[in-house]
Formats: C-alpha cells, structure tokens, sequence
C-alpha cells in the first residue's frame, strides 16, 4: 500500500482530497442521524429497512449477515421494527428453523418515503451537474470506498 511519503510530488492534494472526504463524512453522518431521528429510526434500524427493502424477504440469519450484525443483535433490532409494524417475521417455506422477514405494506410505503428522500437530496445536490462530471466523481468514490474497504480489511486481518 502506497502512503503520502512515497508520493513527494501529490501530498498536498491528497490530504486535501482525504479532508475533504472527513468533512463530508461528518456532514452526511449528521443529516443521515437528524433524519432517521426524525422518522422515530437508528441507523441500525435503517439499515435493516434498507436491506429489507432493496433484497426482499430473507431468514433472520442471512438479514444478520448482510448487517454485519449477530443474529441476537438483529433479533432486537427486528423486535423493534416489528412493534411498529414496519416488519412481519413468519416461518420460512421451506426450513423449519429458519423466520422469514419481510416488509409489511407500512414497511414498504415508509422505506418508499425514505427512497424519496434520498432521490430529493441527490437532486439537489447533482441536478445541475454536467453527466460527465458526475460520472467522474462517482468513479473516484468507487475508488476510494474499494480503497478504504481494502485497508479496513488488511487492518483486520
């Protein structure tokens, strides 16, 4: 992995570049936490609507997986959505041991909202963007993400 001093000539932009990227972590992650809080939600409850919403119905095992989270943890998660009504858990078809989550028709109509949300703020903020602009900002976040995805995992490793 490359560091800033093996790049003498780039070390200004670079950090400048991973500033710019802090800050926006911090402004996003401030709107995400003050709307989720407005919509009565974690971000971890988010999460799980989300996950629910964009892969459909799935057991409480894999829902867990693809949070990152225990199953114990997503259970009280699920708990929690299920009281308000957003998600309905029942026994999978096919197995047993395994629960099936899916969104109710309140789950799927305030996932929708929140999707409107989302598709508003990106108006906003890249309506009146040139394509090509877009798109070149759009591959340099790739970039970064899969970069700091491979780090995260070599710090694990």
């Amino acid at each position: 992995m490359k560091s800033l001093h093996d790049m003498p000539e780039r070390p200004g932009p670079a950090r400048a570049s991973l500033d710019r990227l802090f800050e926006l972590t911090e402004v996003l992650g401030a709107l995400m936490q003050r709307g989720m809080a407005d919509r009565g939600l974690t971000l971890a409850r988010a999460g799980v609507l989300w996950a629910l919403f964009h892969d459909g119905p799935m057991t409480q095992r894999a829902l867990a997986a693809a949070r990152g989270v225990t199953p114990r943890n997503v259970t009280g998660l699920l708990d929690a959505l299920q009281e308000e009504g957003l998600i309905a858990r029942e026994a999978h078809p096919t197995d047993r041991r395994a629960t099936l989550v899916s969104l109710t028709p309140k789950g799927r109509e305030f996932t929708a909202g929140l999707r409107g949300g989302r598709d508003e703020l990106a108006a906003l903020l890249f309506a009146d963007l040139p394509p090509q602009q877009l798109d070149t900002f759009a591959a340099t976040l790739v970039l970064a993400i899969e970069r700091l995805k491979d780090v995260d995992s070599t710090a694990h490793a």
